[in-house]
């Protein structure tokens, strides 16, 4: 077992159709994580693949500059921390990690960037809904504050899906007592955000991030938002 705060040995997984989805073990890990022994780190080579440019659904994701970000906040395998049964998604808004739990006691973890609506609810619902890149429609508070969004308001029909919109290449809604709690995890291409807070937005993870967890997450799967 290394010393706490050094890398092991990861590797990745190749999803059906070629698209690399992370099952990157152990990096320096959280206060409350425990790494995995016995591992592949991954290489430049895997990283490179799985942050590259790459079109999905027609719209073409840009390319992120992997080695700008703080290795921890690259998805990886960790002993599961939040105590929580396999197939539940929880978001630890202070430590900017969303995990998504699994058999064998062990958990997904993602580095997360955290908008100014991802502060303002906590507490357990369910992904009622998922959309591959879908339209964004503010909501009429944001309006309100900057009436240059009302091109894209609900009665003008949102705004086109593509790498420039808020969701980014996917969104996960969430409901709790079957009612939208206006919460969703969301792409971005905006890599500087991640292991932070914005000034927008609720959850984002990068968009190659964000198809690897939706290809993951259980349908209807319960979320916990710790804040």
């Amino acid at each position: 077992m290394p010393k706490p705060g050094l890398f092991k040995r990861r590797s990745l997984v190749v999803l059906s159709g070629g698209a690399l989805a992370s099952a990157v073990l152990g990096s320096p890990v959280a206060a409350a994580d425990k790494s995995i022994s016995g591992q592949l780190e991954p290489s430049e080579r895997e990283l490179a693949a799985r942050y590259a440019a790459r079109t999905d659904g027609g719209h073409l994701i840009p390319g992120v500059p992997f080695r700008k970000i703080d290795p921890k906040y690259y998805p990886q395998r960790v002993e599961n921390p939040t105590g929580e049964p396999a197939g539940v998604v929880v978001v630890d808004v202070a430590n900017r990690f969303l995990y998504l739990t699994e058999d064998a006691g062990t958990a997904m973890r993602y580095g997360i960037g955290i908008g100014r609506a991802g502060f303002t609810w906590s507490g357990e619902g369910a992904i009622q809904w998922r959309q591959k890149w879908p339209r964004w429609t503010p909501p009429s508070e944001m309006i309100a504050r900057q009436p240059e969004l009302r091109k894209y308001s609900y009665a003008n029909g949102g705004q086109a899906p593509g790498p420039n919109n808020p969701l980014g290449a996917r969104a996960l809604y969430i409901f709790q007592d079957g009612k939208d709690t206006l919460y969703r995890l969301h792409g971005t291409k905006d890599w500087r955000s991640i292991g932070n807070a914005v000034s927008s937005g609720c959850v984002r993870l990068l968009n190659q991030d964000v198809i690897d967890l939706y290809a993951r997450v259980p349908a209807k799967a319960r979320i916990v938002v710790q804040q």
